[in-house]
């Protein structure tokens, strides 16, 4: 779907946030139990957002800037992350999101409950996305996300004319220890998303047809 403008946008002003148990759940997907075996790069997320925003806007890509990019997720003490093996693998991707110009954003997770989980994420996300694009104008929010929590950020960016860009994944694989585990994008996030973009078909389909173009999506 490619929206038809008059006259030439001078710029077009995008803002990235991500969801990041999806975005990790998303990484470590595609590094154990797909056949590219390597890890989600933020570098390439971006990269690639901007060329799909440029084709959809019907702009140049040197026309798309990303002018914010947030990372909301929650997050375990620093004792319990020591504890699990993982503190220096979180400062490491830390240092990622640093280099790359994105902003964290983290609430603690309830470590007191049998199965500890996020909580909150969703609804800060969608606060920081409206406010953002109001405030600044954004003509395009791309979310990674798949929650149909995201639903009424959305719309609500739908009523002020704010495109929303979904980069959405649908995946299915068994674990080691014989479970299965299946991911799925909210029907009503995609069908209320002015460009819904269902990444693991975009990918399977390039690495399919020997589409090189994909590449910089991956770390390796």
């Amino acid at each position: 779907m490619m929206l038809e403008r008059s006259g030439k946008k001078e710029m077009v002003r995008v803002a990235v946030f991500y969801d990041g148990g999806y975005l990790n759940e998303v990484s470590n997907y595609y590094k154990f139990y797909h056949q590219r075996q390597s890890r989600i790069s933020i570098y390439g997320i971006h990269e690639f957002i901007r060329q799909r925003v440029a084709g959809k806007e019907g702009v140049d890509v040197a026309r798309v800037h990303i002018v914010e990019a947030h990372y909301f997720r929650g997050r375990f003490s620093a004792e319990a992350a020591d504890q699990a093996g993982k503190l220096k693998a979180e400062r490491m991707f830390d240092d990622v999101l640093i280099r790359a110009g994105i902003v964290q954003h983290y609430l603690p997770v309830d470590e007191r409950s049998f199965r500890p989980q996020e909580k909150g994420i969703d609804v800060w996300l969608s606060l920081e996305a409206f406010d953002l694009a109001v405030h600044k104008k954004l003509d395009v929010v791309a979310l990674l996300g798949c929650d149909g929590d995201y639903v009424p950020l959305v719309r609500k960016l739908n009523g002020i004319g704010t495109r929303a860009l979904l980069l959405a994944w649908d995946f299915q694989y068994t674990m080691p220890d014989g479970n299965e585990r299946e991911t799925r994008t909210s029907r009503a996030l995609i069908n209320e998303a002015t460009y819904p973009l269902m990444m693991h078909e975009e990918i399977d389909e390039a690495i399919a047809k020997g589409d090189e173009s994909i590449d910089i999506l991956f770390i390796d």
